[in-house]
């Protein structure tokens, strides 16, 4: 058996990705401090190069290459797109945070590409081993990503503990994966779908399905495997932080619908009520333990929680309106992720990490619009209207309600109302309360122009979220 030329030509993004990250790699050898900037432009390059070429060769239809094990379709486009968008917001929020810090460096940035190509194998995965190799190539960015800055503490403290958990969740994940192909001789999705269609459903079966719920449990950070959300949130660098809270969780989503929507599909019945459970905690113990906390990276910890409870709900519906609703919800919470996270690094600044929700005292008094920006996205996670998260919630209700599971959805609405407050504790800190430094904020022109930016397009895709829903839908169909 021979490889056809089509199959690297489809291959392309992540093959160019790889390329630069290793130029990057080597190229940072040679450069002197004052010229590190050249690594950085040479990344946000990389997401650019990397979108033309993914969106030339998306072509609408499914092609499977490298022996069915690699897929492109309409939602690998759609993801993958949203992935370099989220990365480069993530690169650009970390430039001047990491360089007041003595902290730029290349490998930064090498990382993070690495770790992205990580998520576009996992997006674009067709087999049981290559979702596995994707996993493993961004865990272990992620890893040292965390453990960054080597000469504090609470970073290295945070790696461990994400190290030794997520060794854990692979392992399960990679338990139930071996299981899986115990039962049906495949490593192909396909082939593990058309194997266990028609089957009577078996305790190995369930045995199999409970091992892969429970790993990506894990890696999304659903009740009662999120233990280690909050305390690398918090401990990791901020920019960090903003990275491994957005565009993972894109690729988490694909590998859940991958894993769980288009291999082991026929189990629907088991699963979902196991993702119910899930969803449900999540919602309740990521929303109550939110309101106590007082370091705002540890609350969005918490708020990541509940979000992955509304993601889950679209999942378990089982119907394409249900993916698609999950999946405008997941690409959305990235952005507004990745904004929120911002906010910290536009208020912080050497020697002092604005992450305490105190740091936001008055900040309509030292510059309105970006208190404005904040309003805009903690309004747009809690879900009032008419700011893009209330439509994903909404989305997702609708989903859960067609499959007749009504008394779910009064559930994530009850628990959504309870969350509302620590997102309008944080508005009223930033528009009622006397401000502690009253130093009006002057950020860099990039960071202030892409937050507006970003604030914006959250409320922009609330007013007009129907394109990006359509595009959601097309990519399920």
């Amino acid at each position: 058996m021979t490889l056809a030329p089509n199959d690297f030509v489809v291959l392309m993004p992540e093959i160019f990705v790889l390329s630069m990250a290793c130029v990057i790699l080597v190229l940072d050898l040679f450069l002197q401090d004052s010229e590190r900037v050249i690594s950085y432009w040479l990344a946000q390059l990389t997401l650019v190069f990397a979108t033309v070429i993914t969106l030339a060769l998306n072509t609408g239809q499914t092609e499977l290459v490298f022996y069915g094990t690699y897929i492109a379709d309409p939602m690998a486009a759609v993801l993958k797109v949203s992935i370099y968008v989220v990365t480069g917001l993530a690169f650009l929020y970390s430039r001047h945070y990491l360089s007041d810090r003595k902290l730029f460096k290349g490998e930064y940035y090498v990382l993070g590409l690495f770790g992205m190509l990580g998520m576009m194998v996992m997006v674009s995965a067709h087999s049981l081993l290559t979702i596995y190799l994707g996993l493993e190539l961004l865990s272990l960015s992620l890893y040292a990503l965390v453990a960054f800055n080597r000469d504090a503490y609470p970073c290295s403290e945070a790696a461990m503990k994400y190290f030794v958990l997520g060794a854990l969740a692979s392992g399960m994940l990679l338990y139930g994966m071996s299981m899986l192909y115990g039962l049906t001789g495949t490593l192909d999705i396909e082939l593990i779908a058309q194997a266990l269609s028609g089957e009577t459903v078996s305790a190995p079966m369930i045995y199999t399905a409970s091992f892969i719920v429970v790993g990506l449990a894990f890696k999304l950070g659903a009740v009662p495997f999120h233990m280690w959300v909050p305390d690398v949130y918090e401990g990791a660098p901020t920019p960090v932080t903003l990275y491994i809270g957005s565009a993972p969780k894109i690729a988490a989503f694909a590998m859940v619908m991958r894993l769980l929507a288009e291999s082991i599909g026929a189990l629907q019945a088991e699963w979902q009520g196991m993702l119910v459970i899930l969803a449900v905690l999540s919602l309740g113990i990521g929303n109550v333990v939110a309101i106590a906390q007082t370091n705002l990276k540890r609350m969005l910890a918490y708020s990541t929680i509940s979000h992955v409870g509304f993601l889950l709900l679209g999942i378990l519906s089982g119907t394409q309106q249900g993916y698609a609703a999950s999946m405008f919800y997941i690409i959305t919470y990235a952005l507004m992720a990745a904004g929120a996270f911002g906010m910290i690094i536009l208020l912080s600044r050497a020697g002092f990490e604005a992450d305490q929700i105190d740091d936001f005292k008055g900040l309509n008094q030292r510059n309105s619009w970006f208190a404005f920006m904040m309003l805009i996205l903690m309004f747009s996670m809690a879900g009032v209207p008419p700011t893009v998260g209330f439509y994903a919630k909404l989305s997702v209700l609708q989903a859960v309600i067609n499959v007749d599971m009504v008394w779910l959805a009064g559930i994530a609405v009850f628990f959504s109302v309870i969350g509302a407050f620590y997102y309008i504790r944080l508005v009223k800190v930033m528009y009622f309360d006397k401000a502690e430094d009253e130093a009006p904020l002057a950020p860099h022109f990039d960071l202030r122009f892409v937050l507006s930016a970003n604030g914006l397009i959250i409320l922009l895709l609330g007013l007009f979220p129907g394109s990006l829903m359509t595009l959601c839908l097309q990519a399920m169909g």
